[in-house]
């Protein structure tokens, strides 16, 4: 048997990779105390930890220490699907003990370049993945903000009401940057819910401060060993209030300590993994610095065009890419000579697949590859793991090369 190494510098396949030797040391600490986080009795330096690093994001991301709250969760679905429950509930709190049968038909807006968790959370919550609105976006994959404006009009035409909105920085595809300042600027005119779904080490504190919350994954960017996500939310006190039925066996309130860090009670889970260890030593250890440092070197592969492109790689026609997505078409000797049309088209198709079939039977290196819209598959290139070098990105291109010679 084998198994994909994600820590290996030539697999570019997805944003979750690398394998941080301070982060394995936390995980492995973690699983050997087994301990749980719903209670502080049972978990005392683990909730302090989580509760330490919740405000440290809530800082980072722009917000006052007066508001704020937040939870690690298992993943950014997970993370997502937190932010329109709260939305939901911060709008209609009876939904929690009457059901949506008391409600009227909610409407959800988010890129059509968005994380499908969107769509999966309004499923999940039995809001119905049709209620959620795909707002169209530029060639970059940026959310167009009159298109969002024009998405709100139709739903309220159609008798349904408008209340979230989810915005990403750092789409799954290209990497763009949703305009936030303009979303957060409809959302405050309609009243509606502002979620952000980031995927790298926040540094712009003034592009998320408006968000009522955020999704930050530090398995992806970061480097943190999965599973490692958080939802933040700006309104301290709304995820206890959505979550908690005040089980007694567990969340008695005459402790003999504050029960307000018996934090179980705040999440739809009941046993809930401790994932904030690894990311408070590798904290620690790399500092804020070090962190920025890792994302900024891995972006220098896409900001540095001849890093990455060659005379048969064809970068998909996108303005500046803003994240540490590459995305190309491979041109092999058989369509060089081709005209552009649907013939080639047909044809280019079907590269990219085959090359990373060959890719994988070798098990020499992996890399994605997709379709969008009316474009034909193409590569994506994803860098998130600090091992990958320059020398990587060369021998990734020239295994293209080598294994499309006969394509």
């Amino acid at each position: 048997m084998s198994c994909v190494f994600l820590g290996h510098p030539r697999f570019l396949n997805q944003l979750s990779s690398g394998l941080d030797v301070v982060g394995l040391a936390g995980e492995w600490l973690t699983s050997a105390a087994n301990t749980n986080m719903f209670t502080y009795e049972v978990s005392p330096v683990f909730v302090l930890m989580e509760e330490f690093l919740l405000r440290k994001m809530q800082s980072i991301v722009g917000w006052s220490d007066d508001v704020g709250d937040g939870i690690f969760c298992p993943g950014g679905t997970i993370s997502n699907l937190y932010s329109v429950l709260l939305a939901r509930y911060h709008f209609y709190p009876e939904v929690k003990t009457m059901g949506m049968g008391v409600l009227p038909q909610l409407a959800l807006f988010t890129s059509e370049q968005s994380h499908y968790s969107v769509k999966k959370s309004a499923a999940v919550l039995g809001m119905g993945s049709k209620n959620v609105f795909m707002v169209k976006c530029d060639d970059s994959g940026k959310m167009i903000p009159s298109e969002l404006e024009s998405c709100i009009v139709a739903a309220d035409k159609k008798g349904l009401v408008p209340f979230y909105v989810n915005a990403t920085a750092g789409t799954t595809v290209y990497g763009a940057f949703d305009p936030l300042d303009a979303i957060a600027d409809i959302c405050q005119r309609h009243t509606l819910w502002m979620h952000v779904d980031v995927r790298l080490f926040v540094t712009f504190k003034y592009l998320f401060s408006r968000a009522w919350s955020v999704t930050w994954n530090p398995h992806k960017m970061m480097g943190v060993p999965l599973q490692c996500s958080v939802i933040l939310v700006k309104k301290r006190g709304l995820l206890q209030e959505c979550n908690d039925f005040g089980a007694e066996y567990l969340f008695q309130t005459d402790k003999i300590y504050d029960v307000s860090y018996d934090t179980g009670d705040k999440s739809f889970q009941c046993g809930r993994h401790v994932d904030v260890f690894k990311l408070w030593l590798m904290w620690k250890a790399k500092g804020s610095e070090g962190f920025g440092a890792q994302v900024n070197k891995l972006f220098s592969f896409h900001l540095n065009p001849q890093s990455i492109l060659t005379e048969h790689i064809c970068p998909l026609p996108l303005t500046q890419p803003e994240h540490s997505n590459v995305c190309f078409w491979y041109i092999p000797p058989s369509l060089r000579s081709l005209p552009p049309g649907p013939d080639r088209d047909a044809r280019l198709h079907q590269v990219a697949p085959r090359i990373k079939g060959r890719m994988m039977e070798k098990g020499s290196v992996m890399i994605g590859y997709q379709p969008l819209g009316d474009k034909v598959n193409f590569f994506r290139c994803v860098f998130s793991n600090p091992a990958t070098q320059q020398e990587d990105v060369d021998f990734l291109l020239e295994e293209i090369a080598r294994l499309a010679d006969d394509l």
